[in-house]
């Protein structure tokens, strides 16, 4: 039998064999795709090929992909561990042709790979083929269906429809028909019984596709139209858990050596045994597939967190986390304690892993403290609502309640459900969607983006030259209308442009398109598929015209300063602290950068000291920028660059040197590093386990700094009358400060103590209840501090009542009732909450203690009258 390990290589040798170049995997986190935040297709790495934005180095590429499948179009999370062969992160096996084979070849090494190399029995595979679509006018894909019957019966090619068998990029781009695989998994008896081609795209677990053939042969246009692509391309991706349980003679993804070493480690920290209890088992194979996916996305430089793609992996950490803590008994963490199994099963083909092993262990383990912590507030807030559901007398809560619960405090909705049903409640269902339809409604209007079609002006390649130069003449190739919410605008594609695109955390620049008295304003510069889009909120009086586009200088060298810092402080850092030091992401803009690095403990002042006085005389020794382009990435390894886990690199990169000082970058910066002036870090601290983060500022804005640091320095000093010692000057007047607070705390414990024992002494009777009141003007501390003392004076049978104002005019009620009157059902709350309305005001609290506010101090006699009556 076959391992995962050997079944990943034999595919990668086959293709190899026929002419394809392996490619590494992506990260499975993407960076600088605004459509995209994960890898959710082999094709994505080649996106900006087969758009025609980028040339293809080789026609035949073949992979094994890390994909992440949780959200938008592909959203298959909350199918995960209910059955058996789907999961968030898995691997895609794919084969490319870009312009060269296409469907005869694709389905013939498909076929002999499967048949011939892996020796798949031929009865048990169906192919579908597109059926064709009347309102797209399209026929069926005969093509493809004379290729495959070479291989299969006639009863073994299946039509399929347009949702199946035709399948698109997104709304618009590169799309076509497709050509599925799917095998019979089933005993030969069941397969006696029902015919396995009636079961194809059916959701039996047992016929699934294990690979899909992707014919791109038309452009979708906005409009909905097709076109024929000038360059046809293959993209194909096979399953590799699913090829790994028919090659394994499986009937689960979970059963193969994929996923086993992790469900036995799961078996052995939980004391459950895997096999057993459907809850149990659903349970484990949760946390076998989510351990992966939170891993790998550490690894490529994705904590969890609360925003876009941090808030997916968060979300999926949490729902392991929560089906570990409802069905296999954890209350502390255990999932971190799988990592080391993880790595001993794909560290070999994915070493990113295994480098990052201490770091991935950390932040797992602290996400998952952090949302145990939550789950016990979540419990406490469950308790109050039920308690209030129980006595209004009703036994379904609010779906409002558990909306808030899930939404605010992130409980999960199905251990509210499971909590309720153990305590005969249900919750109001509908109200729950109803509220969670509005939240969603609320995210579409917010995302909505309507995009036009890209209007043609001029046919040429976009270049760059941005490095080089800060202005040149240029056309528009092409430009498009946008409408997101309210806000309308154009992208342009220019060529040749200075405007740096946003990109590996620095921003885009701004500036100007300017032809004559036409003067356009490029508010922003993104990066799309690859290729730089000049924002603008109006189109040039004449779009056919030559233009002088020109970037913003004065922006862009205190961008580029900025980022030439970072790589300063990156090399200062790892010398200081070590070369574990490695960077996890990072912000430059013209104002600020952020840097933010693996490191476990807190930076201490000594040591940041140290790494802005390294930073500080490399920028003094004006080392000039040492830029190599287009280097093989080998060679840019041998002169010293590192390659950051998350990043994409191609095999030719840009290498940027200052004295030793060596990365890998494709920004801008300084021609010098005296350009910069000065650095001074500005903050340090912690954003996530093993996680630490350098905010930092340069050139005026240093100097800015600088400047109010010293105007504070001098007003400090002012204040003290210029003491020569400032620092003991403040010394000494906080312990000054410090010792009369102590004597006015003495003075007020006396005060109230006086206050007190008068007041108990001229204390009224109503009822055989001894009423202590106070009114007038008093400071609310007095009155608070006195009422705790009267209850604590008194044995029983004793209410204070006060009415009074504070020193600005504000009306305060307070009630305070000993615990015999309070069980005889006297309630603080209840009567200050009646007598505020006199007060026009409100406010609360305990049976045996409440206060209330309120705007009309005239209303203090008739408020203090009510609270009387009351006894």
């Amino acid at each position: 039998m076959l391992t995962a390990k050997e079944i990943r290589n034999s595919f990668k040798e086959f293709f190899q064999s026929k002419g394809h170049h392996i490619v590494p995997s992506a990260p499975m986190v993407i960076k600088d795709d605004p459509t995209l935040m994960f890898t959710n297709a082999g094709m994505n790495q080649f996106k900006d090929i087969i758009l025609g934005n980028a040339p293809a180095k080789y026609q035949r590429v073949a992979d094994s992909q890390k994909c992440l499948r949780v959200s938008g179009k592909h959203n298959d999370l909350e199918e995960v561990g209910m059955d058996t062969y789907h999961h968030t992160m898995f691997e895609m096996l794919g084969n490319w042709s870009f312009g060269d084979y296409f469907k005869k070849e694709a389905i013939d090494w498909a076929w002999e790979y499967l048949v011939d190399v892996l020796k798949l029995n031929p009865d048990r595979l169906y192919a579908t083929v597109f059926e064709g679509s009347a309102e797209e006018g399209l026929e069926r894909d005969n093509e493809a269906a004379a290729y495959w019957e070479k291989h299969l019966p006639a009863s073994h090619i299946i039509n399929g429809n347009k949702h199946d068998n035709f399948w698109e990029m997104g709304d618009t781009g590169p799309c076509g028909p497709c050509s599925e695989i799917h095998i019979d998994l089933r005993s030969d008896e069941e397969r006696a019984q029902v015919d396995g081609a009636s079961l194809v795209n059916h959701d039996n677990p047992l016929v699934i596709e294990i690979w899909n053939l992707v014919f791109m042969q038309y452009n979708r246009k906005a409009d909905g139209s097709l076109e024929p692509l000038p360059a046809k391309v293959i993209d194909t991706g096979m399953g590799f858990e699913r090829l790994c349980m028919a090659l394994q003679g499986k009937k689960s993804n979970y059963d193969t050596d994929v996923f086993t070493p992790l469900i036995d480690k799961i078996s052995e920290l939980s004391g459950y045994t895997y096999g057993k209890d459907r809850k149990v088992d659903v349970a484990m194979r949760v946390i076998a597939d989510h351990v992966r996916t939170i891993s790998f996305s550490i690894a490529d430089s994705q904590l969890p967190g609360n925003a876009k793609a941090g808030y997916v992996i968060r979300r999926i950490l949490r729902r392991a986390v929560r089906y570990a803590y409802t069905f296999l008994d954890q209350k502390q963490a255990f999932m971190y304690k799988l990592v080391n199994t993880l790595i001993d099963s794909m560290g070999e083909a994915y070493p990113e892993i295994a480098k990052q092993r201490e770091l991935i262990m950390k932040v797992i383990k602290e996400e998952e403290e952090s949302f145990l912590r939550t789950l016990d507030k979540g419990m406490a807030i469950l308790e109050d609502a039920i308690a209030k559901t129980q006595k209004e007398g009703k036994t379904q809560i609010s779906g409002k309640d558990a909306f808030v619960l899930y939404d605010t405090y992130g409980f999960p909705l199905d251990l509210t459900e499971l909590i309720l049903k153990e305590r005969g409640m249900t919750l109001d269902a509908e109200g729950f969607n109803t509220e969670m339809e509005a939240q969603k409604a609320r995210a579409r209007n917010a995302s909505a983006v309507e995009t036009g079609d890209w209007v043609t002006v001029r046919e040429d390649d976009p270049v760059f030259v941005g490095y080089d130069v800060t202005a040149c003449p240029c056309h528009i190739l092409r430009y498009r209308k946008v409408k997101q919410k309210n806000n309308e605008y154009y992208q342009l594609i220019v060529s040749p442009t200075p405007f740096y695109a946003e990109m590996g955390g620095q921003v885009g620049d701004t500036g100007w398109l300017v032809n004559g008295d036409d003067r356009v304003e490029i508010y922003d510069t993104k990066r799309e598929n690859g290729i730089a889009v000049h924002l603008t909120k109006t189109l040039p009086a004449d779009v056919t015209a030559e233009f002088e586009a020109c970037i913003n200088e004065e922006n862009r060298i205190a961008t580029q300063c900025n980022h030439t810092a970072t790589h300063l402080l990156h090399h200062a850092l790892r010398t200081v602290l070590g070369t574990h030091v490695e960077q996890k992401g990072s912000f430059v803009s013209p104002t600020v950068l952020r840097f933010d690095f693996s490191h476990f403990q807190k930076v201490t002042p000594e040591e940041l000291r140290k790494v802005e006085h390294i930073a500080n005389a490399m920028v003094r020794m004006a080392i000039p920028l040492d830029e190599h382009r287009n280097v093989p990435i080998a060679d840019a390894m041998k002169m010293g660059a590192m390659a950051l886990f998350g990043e994409k690199y191609g095999e030719e990169v840009r290498v940027i040197k200052y004295g030793d000082s060596v990365e890998l970058c494709g920004g801008t910066h300084a021609a010098n590093t005296g350009n910069i002036g000065s650095i001074r870090i500005v903050s340090e601290s912690s954003i996530a386990a093993g996680i630490r983060r350098i905010e930092a500022v340069t050139a005026a804005h240093a100097e800015e700094l600088a400047d109010t640091m010293q105007d504070t320095l001098r007003q400090l000093g002012e204040l003290f009358h210029n003491a020569p010692d400032l620092v003991a000057a403040i010394r000494k007047s906080i312990d000054e400060n410090a010792e009369l607070r102590k004597e006015a705390e003495e003075y007020f414990k006396e005060r109230i103590k006086n206050l007190t024992a008068e007041l108990l002494a001229n204390a009224s009777e109503k009822d055989g209840v001894k009423i202590v009141s106070m009114t007038g003007t008093r400071l609310p501390d007095v009155v608070k501090n006195v009422a705790f003392a009267v209850r604590q004076r008194s044995a029983a049978n004793t209410a204070f009542v006060a009415a009074t104002s504070d020193p600005s005019g504000k009306p305060l009620l307070t009630v305070a009732l000993t615990d015999d009157l309070v069980a005889a059902g006297k309630n603080a709350s209840a009567i200050v909450r009646e007598a505020a309305r006199n007060i026009k005001g409100g406010g609360g609290g305990q049976p045996g203690f409440a206060q209330a506010g309120g705007k009309d101090a005239d209303g203090l006699g008739a408020a203090y009258q009510a609270m009387m009556n009351q006894f």
